[in-house]
């Protein structure tokens, strides 16, 4: 079933898609298992018919869109040969005509529909088809980021419990993991979920052999972004591919680069490493 954070990403895509596009309706819904959406989002409608209807692969425009993984529109919603009529009499309560309908994708699997809607029999050109796809784009990078941040908590949970003892390839994943883990908080923006990608990259960094004393605690402050990039240096990166890994321009990570380095008292990358590590900031 979607989850409330989910939901949430599904609510702004719809308000985005309605204010970029001029639809006067935009809704959609997560799917609830392989083959069925349930609409629980609307932006814009009269009524409230649309509401709960669940859409089986293959039927309707959004089902068609769900089945062939593509989006899928129709200039006059009743009179369409092209698709079939389960939900006419929903469709037809909000007086619904020219209508899109755009899968979500995330690695290959529907994860859910969006559509946009005109009270009007005309076609929709480029400019609110590529709209109504961008939304829906939005939202599986947004599903995406949450996967990957759910996986990679499920596997530091582990690492964190096995400690400094793991072998050192093991432990080399740990930091991989932080350093993954950083890199993805400033991409998440539901704040528990945020807070939570915080607080297991500091049990990470304090799970190290190398523990931080208390002076070395109260010394050193650096900003997340700082970490960030001394993190990926830790990995070996250089600053144009932290860059990349960041979101940041290259001339930014030197920046912050530099900055940790003074804070940590450091000449080098490498000693700037270190010094994170003795701190605490590194597992």
């Amino acid at each position: 079933m979607p989850e409330p954070v989910d939901v949430v990403e599904m609510q702004t895509a719809l308000a985005g898609l309605r204010r970029t596009s001029g639809l006067p309706v935009t809704f959609g819904g997560l799917l609830s298992d392989a083959r069925h959406a349930r609409i629980a989002e609307l932006n814009g409608a009269r009524t409230g018919a649309l509401r709960g209807l669940v859409i089986s692969a293959g039927s309707g425009l959004g089902g068609k869109a769900i089945a062939l993984a593509r989006p899928c529109a129709v200039t006059d919603y009743p009179a369409s040969r092209h698709i079939s009529h389960e939900y006419d009499p929903a469709v037809a309560a909000e007086g619904l005509r020219s209508v899109v309908a755009v899968p979500v994708v995330v690695r290959r699997t529907v994860r859910g529909v969006l559509y946009g809607a005109l009270r009007t029999p005309v076609g929709l050109g480029d400019r609110t088809f590529d709209a109504a796809v961008a939304a829906a784009r939005d939202v599986e990078q947004a599903l995406a980021v949450r996967d990957e941040v759910r996986e990679l908590l499920a596997l530091t949970r582990e690492q964190v419990a096995a400690g400094p003892g793991t072998a050192p390839g093991a432990w080399e994943d740990v930091r991989e993991a932080h350093r993954e883990l950083r890199a993805l908080v400033p991409r998440v923006l539901d704040p528990a979920l945020r807070d939570e990608l915080l607080a297991v990259c500091g049990r990470l960094a304090s799970a190290s052999g190398a523990r931080a004393t208390p002076a070395a605690a109260r010394e050193v402050r650096l900003a997340p972004r700082e970490v960030d990039v001394v993190a990926c240096v830790a990995a070996g990166a250089t600053n144009a591919a932290a860059a990349r890994q960041l979101g940041l321009r290259a001339e930014t990570v030197k920046g912050y680069l530099r900055s940790a380095m003074r804070k940590l008292g450091a000449h080098t990358r490498l000693e700037a490493v270190v010094a994170a590590r003795r701190a605490g900031l590194l597992p």
